[in-house]
């Protein structure tokens, strides 16, 4: 809006100028821009920047506390699903087992002992030869010793799965990204799963997630092709497309920006994860189509300008292109598609190859004595001396 009234402004003043100047025997001598209406392709775009990562990858931890006894693999390392990666000292988790499984046999041959107890118990009291109380009293410690031995035997499964946690896998095929760990390292698992390695699935399938300011994300579906570089190699570029818009918004600095997921396949291994990607998304294509300059469909001819053997043919059509064919402006009505702000597409109306106006400026002034050429109307003209008057 600022843009469009300065021109208007200076427009104005610049017919006003030239309109003072032909008052006084001066006429401006105006030169046409042409172009020409050709086939071509129009784009918009939206660009940013965002980051290389894999599209899938793993943090592998432990979920029980020890010392790091081996480890079988370091950085940039392919591993295999079910792959020993690392182990843990064993010690303690061996001795909590067997102490364990020694309880294991004593609750069992407690529960043995209820069992006959009970049995016993149960003949007498059906026999009428003990109390109903000493029965029930039977009865609950053969429960309880029941209890007792598969409480004893869950203690025995959970010490057996935790020395199985001793031996870290590999729970993907892939690469290993990151190691956090040495060995003789002690990692503790009491509140959280520390992570000991990060494995990448496939560096050949990458991805860019970017960061798209909110004034623009409108314009960003999936499916739209991407093309981006990265400065560690600056002569490269890089394909891929849209594969995911997503909802959540991220404010920083007063910036709200959405994360778009785009598609990097990367079959040479040159994306690394972690490069910054300067990203342009293509959100808008129409290739081999009529175009012609937006700022031609902008031009109009304006009768106080044009020289006096010149006339204007010009028609109702909101939307026009003018040609020229000797003195005479011709307005032709089209039909207009999209645009990208530069050149606009033609759907019908006029043919490729035909020249239209684009612009018309004026060059060299000149008045009826041809005694002020070139002369800028804007600038001030030159100061009377009042000394020299008086002389």
């Amino acid at each position: 809006m600022k843009h469009n009234t300065f021109f208007t402004l200076h427009f104005s003043l610049f017919i006003a100028a030239i309109t003072a100047l032909s008052a006084c025997g001066s006429k401006p001598k105006a030169e046409y821009q042409m172009t020409k209406v050709e086939k071509g392709n129009i784009s918009t775009t939206v660009t940013a920047t965002g980051t290389i990562e894999p599209v899938t990858s793993v943090e592998v931890g432990t979920q029980v506390s020890g010392i790091v006894a081996k480890i079988y693999v370091d950085y940039n390392s392919e591993v295999k699903a079910g792959q020993v990666i690392a182990e843990l000292d064993r010690t303690n988790l061996l001795s909590t087992l067997e102490s364990q499984r020694a309880n294991l046999t004593s609750a069992e041959s407690a529960l043995a002992y209820q069992t006959a107890n009970f049995e016993r118990y149960k003949a007498l009291y059906n026999k009428g030869l003990i109390s109903a109380n000493d029965f029930e009293q039977a009865r609950l410690s053969y429960v309880q010793a029941q209890q007792q031995a598969s409480t004893a035997r869950q203690s025995v499964k959970r010490a057996e799965t935790d020395l199985g946690y001793a031996t870290i896998t590999s729970p993907i095929n892939g690469v290993v990204l990151d190691k956090a760990v040495e060995e003789g390292q002690t990692v503790a698992a009491s509140f959280s799963t520390p992570t000991l390695f990060t494995i990448a699935q496939d560096l050949t399938d990458m991805r860019v997630i970017a960061d798209i300011d909110e004034a623009d994300i409108g314009e960003v579906k999936e499916g739209q092709r991407v093309s981006f570089t990265v400065d560690a190699f600056p002569n490269d570029t890089f394909q891929g497309q849209v594969t995911q818009v997503r909802q959540q918004a991220t404010t920083s600095s007063n910036v709200v920006t959405y994360e778009v997921v785009i598609s990097a396949p990367n079959a040479d291994l040159k994306l690394k994860p972690g490069l910054t990607a300067n990203v342009t998304i293509f959100t808008l294509e129409k290739n081999d189509v009529l175009t012609v300059s937006a700022k031609a469909l902008r031009f109009s001819p304006n009768e106080a300008l044009i020289a006096e053997d010149e006339t204007i043919e010009g028609c109702e059509a909101k939307t026009k292109l003018w040609i020229r064919e000797g003195k005479t402006f011709k307005a032709i009505p089209v039909t207009v598609g999209v645009s990208n702000g530069t050149i606009t597409e033609i759907v019908n109306g006029i043919q490729a190859g035909t020249e239209v106006i684009e612009d018309m400026e004026f060059g060299a002034l000149a008045d009826d004595a041809g005694a002020q050429q070139n002369r800028n109307p804007f600038m001030p003209g030159p100061r009377n001396n009042k000394n020299q008057q008086k002389k």
